[in-house]
C-alpha cells in the first residue's frame, strides 16, 4: 500500500489498520468496502473525487462518498446504456452523452463505425481526467478523435440545441444535488427538442427495488413526451439491490434490425441479452405498465 495521507479523505475510515469505505445508501442501509489503496483523492469545484482500489470490486470511482462505477462490473452498466439505444436507432451519426465522466459510455459508443460525432457533456473535468488516467478498465483511456469533451452544465447545454442529435444518452448520477435536474420533466422536454425527428434517448432510472418512486416518475415524464417508451433492466452488482433500470423514449417505433451488427468486443451485451432485457419481472409490470 502507498503511504497514506496524514488526514484521510472524507468517507474513508481506518479500522484496526484496515481502510474501509462506507456508503450511506439510505437511512437503514450502509454498505462497506475494504480498500487496498487510495489512488486519488481531491476536491473539485463540484464534488469530492476519489479513485480507490478495493479488494472485491477492483478500482472504483467514488463521488462524494458514493460509488459510481467499478472495474469489475462497470462494463455492464456502460454497455447496457449505450448498445441498447444504438441497436434500435436506424442510423446513429451524432450522439450526445450527458454525464458519463468515467468515459465508459463514450468508449462503447465509439465501437460503432457509423457514428461520426460523440459529444460528451460533463460538468466536472477532474472526473474525466482521473478516470482516463487511473480507471482504464472502465475508460479505456479514451482517445477517439470523434469524441468531443464539453465541460459544462448538461441542463443548460441541452436548452441550446434543437433538432441536433440522433441518440442522447443521459448517464447521470443519483437524483440528488445538481443531478436532480436531470430527472425533471423540463429537462426531458428539452432532450426531446434536441433530438432529430427519428431520434431516441435513454437514461438510467435507478433501482426498481429501492427507488421505485424515481423510476415511476422518470417513466411517467418520458411517456408523456415521447410517442414510444419502454423500460429495460440489467444486473449491476455494485449498485444497491443489484437490479438496475433504464428508460428509453423514442420519436419512432422501436424495432430491431436483424441486419444490424453488435460489436464483437462486448463483455455483457449480446443479441440474446438485447432481447431478454425488456422482459420485466411481475412487480415492475404491476407498478409501471
Amino acid at each position: 500500500m502507498n503511504s497514506l495521507p496524514k488526514q484521510l479523505p472524507p468517507y474513508i475510515k481506518n479500522e484496526n489498520g484496515e481502510l474501509w469505505l462506507t456508503e450511506d445508501e439510505r437511512e437503514n442501509l450502509k454498505i462497506s468496502y475494504r480498500i487496498k489503496d487510495i489512488i486519488f483523492s481531491d476536491q473539485s469545484p463540484f464534488q469530492h473525487v476519489m479513485i480507490l482500489d478495493s479488494y472485491d470490486f477492483g478500482r472504483m470511482l467514488v463521488l462524494d462518498g458514493v460509488i459510481q462505477t467499478t472495474s469489475i462490473d462497470g462494463h455492464i452498466y456502460n454497455e447496457m446504456i449505450s448498445h441498447v439505444p444504438l441497436q434500435f436507432h436506424p442510423s446513429p451519426k451524432k450522439v450526445l452523452i450527458i454525464g458519463g465522466g468515467d468515459c465508459g459510455a463514450a468508449r462503447e459508443v465509439a465501437k460503432y463505425k457509423e457514428v461520426e460525432e460523440i459529444h460528451m457533456v460533463e460538468i466536472d473535468e477532474m472526473v474525466v481526467n482521473v478516470c482516463k488516467e487511473h480507471l482504464t478498465d472502465v475508460s479505456g483511456n479514451l482517445s477517439d478523435p470523434r469524441v468531443k469533451f464539453m465541460y459544462t452544465d448538461g441542463v443548460a447545454f441541452i436548452k441550446e440545441h434543437a433538432n441536433t442529435y440522433d441518440v442522447i444518452i443521459i448517464d447521470s448520477s443519483d437524483p440528488v444535488g445538481p443531478a436532480k435536474e436531470l430527472f425533471s420533466y423540463e429537462f426531458y422536454s428539452n432532450v426531446y427538442r434536441a433530438l432529430k425527428d427519428d431520434g431516441l434517448m435513454v437514461c438510467q432510472s435507478q433501482s426498481p427495488i429501492f427507488h421505485m418512486d424515481v423510476l415511476k416518475q422518470t417513466h411517467a415524464n418520458i411517456n408523456k413526451l415521447f410517442p414510444y417508451s419502454t423500460i429495460y433492466t440489467a444486473t449491476v452488482p455494485t449498485y444497491p439491490g443489484g437490479l438496475w433500470s433504464f428508460t428509453i423514449g423514442s420519436k419512432i417505433p422501436l424495432s430491431l434490425s436483424e441486419s444490424k451488427l453488435m460489436p464483437t468486443d462486448t463483455k455483457y451485451v449480446n443479441a440474446d441479452v438485447l432481447k431478454q432485457c425488456f422482459q420485466l419481472p411481475q412487480f415492475m409490470k404491476q407498478q409501471l405498465l
